[in-house]
């Protein structure tokens, strides 16, 4: 908010673009709308909240290897699955927990070989309980073998409702997708439902009727025909997210390729998809190289490069699914000139694959890292103006009412819950914080702090480095350290608190002062650049404060003339009221 503008005085010339932008905001708040909220109730583990603390069982054990077997019928909507669970004992533990839907009843289980009782093992709340029968030791492997089957959970609005997609093909076949992300692995396969936790290696073996095809994760290690005719895929992937594990079935066809990266080695890249779609999926394949090229130039090696660069068409719009990307656009065009959905599910590989968030509350390093990868690719591809455009597309969408970093833990429900988290702020507002971010300490060490916090290092090189887990802390201790000064204050404001810093400026006479105002009134020393009659100066604002003389009073004055800052505007709070006031009329007065 200006305490005085004259007519001369102008706070920043994107304010143009507003209306121009208006429909494809409102097209990209549509897609990328926040997830359900689920009631996570008490202590116990509810089949559909993820995210909640390990057990002290759980955490004994190192999650060394799954072995999944799936076969799926689409025409019951069931799966009959077998998992064998391969645990390395890191602490003493009488009794061994995993979790997995109530809808998928066990049938048998049995420990490093030995079938047990059903009075040994018990599933009241979608967590189970295996009494060991004894205290097993540090060092000592557990082999858990889990046989189940059922009708699974049914996603309701795939992707941001998880489960099950039961779907057909235009011409009628059957056409399956998993999507877990937020409701949890333990919907198709037992495992430990918590980000914090990658399984060493999996290997999925999957039996689909006659006809169909199922692309997975990693690897295709063989495909193989029982006795009745129906195919089985086993695939082989080494450390994936429990969420990225994936079953997708269909009649589909695939395109392939390989692409030569500039570290040396060469990447596998596989598109499945729908029959009689052959030229729009040459189309998007088309894409897999420049794409993969923006990001080994810009961020670092392909974190999978001896498994592949996967894609699947899926019946749901998209997720983030480690080498076997769900791709739901409908091959839709865009002025931009690439398809975001499969930019941003493939930008995954790097925030959410490769780097993991620490605690649900980290979300922002994947969904904001993930979504500074859009104008970050238009400007590799078309310079200046395109990066500005996508900014300004998503700006208008930053809600502002709960922080996005509360430093505290919080589950999947409670981040993307707009009453209770930052909902989609974790996307487009993470994405502005690393714009503004990237213009104080500049592009060198801005790229090395990325580069530090995905991969542990500097010099990322194919097989030097492995997935690994970052946090919201971690990656200001790594800013401080490539920029060499404390920036803390930048983070305490952008990230810990909900409103947006408030520049107010005055002028009187060629006098023109500015003031940062900010929650609670935490320090903000923001540098601002200002273009007085086109020529642009640098207001330091130590203690959060500047001033400048002008040459004249008629000077004509811009503040933040690039557009480098994120800071409260009015013209943005009234467009964000007018469209959520527009859309709460579109849906018959219930907001």
């Amino acid at each position: 908010m200006n305490d005085d503008v004259s007519p001369s005085h102008r706070t920043s010339p994107w304010v143009m673009l507003l209306a121009a932008l208006l429909v494809a905001a409102l097209a990209l708040v549509g897609v990328m709308a926040v997830r359900t909220p689920r009631d996570i109730g008490g202590a116990s583990k509810d089949t559909l909240a993820s995210g909640l603390p390990l057990t002290v069982e759980q955490r004994s054990v190192e999650f060394r290897h799954a072995n999944l077997s799936f076969e799926v019928f689409p025409d019951r909507r069931a799966i009959a699955g077998k998992a064998v669970l391969t645990l390395v004992v890191g602490k003493p533990i009488a009794r061994i927990q995993f979790d997995l839907d109530r809808e998928l009843p066990i049938s048998s289980l049995s420990l490093n070989g030995q079938a047990l009782g059903s009075d040994r093992w018990r599933n009241p709340d979608g967590r189970v309980t295996v009494d060991l029968g004894r205290t097993a030791q540090p060092g000592e492997t557990l082999t858990l073998a889990i046989t189940y089957a059922g009708r699974p959970h049914v996603a309701k609005k795939a992707p941001w409702d998880g489960g099950f997609v039961w779907s057909r093909t235009p011409a009628g076949a059957p056409w399956v997708a998993t999507a877990v992300e937020g409701e949890g692995c333990d919907l198709f396969w037992p495992c430990f439902d918590n980000s914090m936790v990658e399984v060493g290696t999996v290997d999925l073996h999957i039996t689909v009727p006659h006809g169909l095809v199922a692309p997975s994760n990693g690897r295709l290690v063989s495909v193989t025909q029982g006795g009745d005719g129906r195919p089985t895929y086993n695939w082989h992937t080494e450390h994936p997210n429990n969420y990225a594990i994936a079953l997708n079935v269909a009649p589909y066809r695939v395109v392939s390729g390989s692409y030569a990266s500039r570290f040396g080695n060469r990447i596998a890249m596989d598109y499945w998809y729908l029959p009689g779609e052959e030229k729009q999926a040459k189309t998007l394949f088309s894409e897999f190289a420049p794409t993969l090229d923006f990001f080994e130039e810009m961020i670092g090696p392909y974190p999978f490069g001896t498994e592949k660069l996967g894609v699947v068409e899926t019946p749901h719009l998209g997720m983030e699914h480690q080498t076997i990307n769900a791709y739901g656009n409908a091959y839709k065009q865009a002025p931009e000139g690439f398809d975001w959905l499969f930019q941003h599910e493939f930008s995954h590989e790097w925030f959410g694959n490769q780097l993991t968030n620490a605690d649900w509350d980290d979300m922002w390093l994947h969904e904001g890292f993930g979504t500074y990868m859009q104008p970050l690719y238009s400007e590799w591809r078309g310079g200046r103006i395109p990066y500005d455009a996508w900014l300004w597309k998503i700006r208008g969408t930053i809600m502002n009412r709960h922080p996005i970093v509360s430093g505290a833990h919080r589950t999947e429900a409670q981040v993307y819950n707009p009453a209770t988290g930052p909902g989609l702020d974790i996307y487009n507002k993470g994405a502005w914080v690393l714009h503004t971010l990237r213009g104080v300490i500049g592009d060198a060490a801005f790229f090395r702090s990325v580069k530090r916090e995905v991969y542990g290092r500097v010099d990322p090189a194919p097989r030097n480095f492995k997935p690994r887990f970052g946090s919201t802390n971690e990656f200001v201790g790594i800013v401080n350290q490539e920029s060499g000064r404390d920036l803390g204050w930048f983070f305490d404001v952008y990230l810990r608190q909900a409103k947006l810093p408030l520049l107010v400026d005055r002028r009187d006479g060629n006098r023109l002062t500015l003031q940062w105002r900010t929650p609670r009134g935490l320090p903000f020393p923001l540098p601002v650049e200002v273009a007085i009659d086109g020529t642009v100066q640098t207001v330091a604002m130590t203690g959060g404060k500047g001033e400048l003389t002008l040459p004249s009073p008629r000077a004509h004055v811009t503040i933040d003339p690039q557009g480098k800052l994120l800071r409260q505007s009015d013209e943005m709070d009234r467009f964000r009221d007018f469209t959520d006031a527009a859309k709460t009329k579109a849906a018959g007065g219930k907001s």
